[in-house]
């Protein structure tokens, strides 16, 4: 543990303070991964039938 951290429960007033401080809001919600794992799948099924397509002719 550092040096310089305080425990808020070691007097009143600073108790007080860790309590009365609000919550920190919660993270932005990360935009979908779906639309890339659709792109990355039908990527790799046109490889594999363009890799298909030249290995039969």
């Amino acid at each position: 543990m550092p040096e310089n951290y305080t425990d808020p429960s070691g007097n009143t007033e600073a108790f007080r303070a860790f309590s009365q401080t609000p919550e920190a809001a919660a993270p932005a919600a990360s935009p979908s991964r779906l639309p890339l794992i659709i792109g990355a799948a039908v990527v790799v099924v046109v490889l594999v039938a363009l890799v298909a397509w030249l290995a039969t002719s």
